[in-house]
């Protein structure tokens, strides 16, 4: 694999079982650029190292006073000289060739792990742990992977000169024999302490780059309430303890290369000495002499590659080991199906919550408890909950289809959603059906204020199409943001569409005019919103009611508000005090005649005697409302009620006003 084949194809299935596994799986799937890098290396060194002999030939030469020798050193110096060079050059290109291609497959491997898992991935792993595997952690992995086989040469090549120094000069080469083992394997025992100082260190800053992450994300609500001071005095706290850590860390390592100097040193020491000795004695020449010294000066260029897969190794496993954490998460069902997709088509049914969505119609759902109806998002979504239960389209499990048809038939637009930075036409350039066009969307969802705004904005874009959004759209207000945000997912225009709070940071004017749209731009297509804002609620052809974790009514929204106390008292923000005198005289914890929810979707309308479609309940006086509606008196609350009801009718008489005008 060369860097300009990349991406990989298929990166493959990793062994995640551990960081040293995980390891030797990149080394393994990239075998042929090591044995490349390998090659290149050993023409590299081994020319480094035939220099000594070269240059002892040469002294001897001219001890002797021989010419043809002298020209015969001076060739073969030039000869390893050109195949040092050579190899040089090509063992690095081959060495950031494997560097940069290992990265690479792991980065896929996480952007993969990443696209199936969906938003269940940063509620299992920290977005800031996720943020330190895909960038610093991926360096270290590719680091180690590539300095392998520059290892493996650096070996091959001290073992080779060993031998070769026992049968040029056995007296010296035994020396050097004795000693290089020592010299490479005595920092072997500092490296436990070596390596739980990096772990420190590298916990330690990936706490900071989560607080950091978390900091700049709030940084708006932060300013809002006064808190910047308070999270800035946290995060320098926690860089001064990187700081700390990455101190303690170099301390170690520094003492790791005083060690790999010193010895090498000292073996070099003892070796001269000892070789004076036998050249007086007559045992060597001085040629030998000047060979054995030089090899071992020249011994200490490979000998630093044992520093280096040392500290390689001791950085990359526990970064190894918390990606094949990340990769070895998986959906809580398999990812490739077992039903083919066919066109799915038919109503949207939660058997654990009991919520029924009939295809084609606009379903909005009450939840009291935000994490709930995530959860449930998060299920329609083809993510099933841990005891198993699958959301059934049309009478088909999710989890039974490949995930990429499950993901196209539903899609979830999360409370948060992301603003991925480049111009709108990129933004909207998303796999569609190709019948909802951009600029309809853009209307639908409202925003022509903030394709103004982006062209201001922006210095050389005449269209808005081509003006450009920065990183997460932090130029933009949090309700152009979503507005944005639901342009896309209408211009994807799946078969069912799931918005979890699409217009909670919009005004009421606006979310009136948005309500409208999205009806428009899903006619005949399977929407679920969840909200409780009346203005969506009123636009909505069926409410159902989410009440500790199962569908209590369902009707419209005129009738949840005037027969069911605990919706009423979720979409009006009803106190306590108000809750337990409701206007209907029931109290919140009287008992409902809930329908059922297990086995087959069941119609989950309201309960009987409850008003239907807004008409009246028997023996109770009525009262006309604003646009006929049969509206039972109830007492003060009622003056609340009444003023949603009639703000939800206002709106929409505006937007026939506009409509027709």
């Amino acid at each position: 694999m060369q860097i300009q084949d990349l991406p990989y194809p298929d990166p493959g299935v990793p062994d995640t079982r551990s960081g040293s596994r995980f390891l030797w799986w990149l080394f393994r799937n990239q075998l042929g650029g090591q044995l490349k890098a390998l090659a290149w290396g050993l023409l590299h060194f081994g020319c480094v190292a035939a220099l000594p002999f070269c240059v002892g030939v040469a002294v001897q030469a001219v001890v002797d006073r021989s010419g043809s020798q002298l020209a015969l050193a001076g060739g073969l110096l030039a000869l390893a000289c050109a195949g040092s060079a050579l190899g040089d050059t090509f063992l690095h290109r081959a060495a950031v060739t494997n560097w940069i291609t290992a990265a690479a497959r792991v980065q896929q491997l996480l952007a993969r792990k990443a696209a199936r898992l969906g938003s269940a991935l940063t509620r299992r792993v920290a977005a800031g742990e996720v943020v330190a595997v895909s960038t610093g952690d991926v360096e270290k992995i590719g680091w180690f992977v590539e300095a392998l086989s520059r290892f493996t040469a650096a070996v091959v090549t001290v073992v080779l000169v060993c031998a070769a120094l026992l049968v040029h000069q056995p007296s010296l080469g035994v020396v050097v024999a004795a000693g290089l083992p020592v010299v490479a394997l005595a920092v072997l025992p500092l490296l436990p302490r070596a390596t739980r100082r990096a772990d420190v260190q590298r916990e330690k800053a990936g706490r900071a780059t989560e607080l950091a992450s978390d900091t700049v994300a709030g940084l708006r609500v932060l300013r809002g309430i006064g808190g910047e001071e308070l999270f800035l005095d946290r995060y320098r706290r926690a860089s001064q303890e990187v700081r700390h850590a990455a101190v303690r860390s170099a301390r170690m390592w520094s003492l790791i290369s005083a060690i790999q100097v010193l010895l090498p040193g000292l073996l070099l020491v003892g070796l001269v000495w000892y070789g004076v000795h036998l050249a007086r004695q007559g045992r060597i020449t001085v040629g030998e002499l000047v060979t054995v010294y030089s090899s071992v000066m020249i011994l200490s260029y490979p000998l630093r590659h044992f520093e280096e897969i040392a500290m390689a190794y001791s950085f990359s496993r526990p970064s190894a080991r918390r990606a094949a954490g990340v990769l070895a998460l998986e959906r809580a069902t398999d990812s490739t199906g077992t039903r083919a997709a066919g066109r799915l088509s038919g109503d949207l049914y939660d058997p654990r919550t009991g919520l029924l969505a009939r295809a084609g119609q606009l379903t909005a759902v009450v939840c009291g408890d935000p994490d709930a109806a995530g959860r449930l998002a998060e299920r329609l979504g083809g993510h099933p909950s841990q005891e198993g239960t699958s959301v059934l389209l049309g009478g088909v499990p999710l989890d039974e289809l490949p995930l990429a048809d499950a993901r196209s038939a539903v899609l979830v637009q999360d409370k948060d959603p992301v603003l991925l930075s480049g111009t709108l036409r990129e933004l909207l350039d998303v796999p569609a059906s190709g019948e909802v066009e951009p600029q309809r969307a853009l209307a639908a969802a409202q925003c022509d204020d903030v394709l103004a705004a982006l062209v201001q904005g922006s210095l050389d874009a005449d269209d808005p199409m081509d003006a450009r959004i920065t990183e997460r759209g932090r130029s933009l207000s949090g309700g152009q943001r979503q507005r944005l945000a639901l342009a896309r997912s209408l211009v994807t225009d799946p078969r069912v569409l799931v918005l979890d709070e699409p217009t909670s940071a919009v005004d009421s004017h606006t979310e009136a005019r948005i309500a409208a749209g999205v009806r428009e731009v899903r006619a005949g297509h399977t929407t679920v919103v969840f909200t409780s804002s009346p203005l969506l609620l009123d636009r909505a052809d069926r409410v159902a009611f989410l009440h500790e974790g199962e569908v209590v009514a369902a009707g419209t929204h005129r009738e949840l508000v005037l027969s069911e106390p605990r919706y009423r008292a979720v979409v009006t923000r009803e106190t306590d005090d108000e809750a337990a005198t409701a206007p209907d005289g029931r109290q919140d914890d009287a008992p409902h005649d809930g329908a059922p929810h297990d086995g087959a979707p069941q119609e989950d309308g309201p309960r009987a005697g409850d008003p239907q479609e807004g008409g009246p309940r028997e023996g109770n006086p009525q009262e006309v409302g604003p646009r006929g509606d049969g509206r039972q008196d109830r007492g003060p609350r009622d003056d609340v009620l009444r003023a949603e009801l009639m703000e939800a009718d206002v709106m929409r008489d505006l937007e026939e006003i506009e409509e027709k005008a």
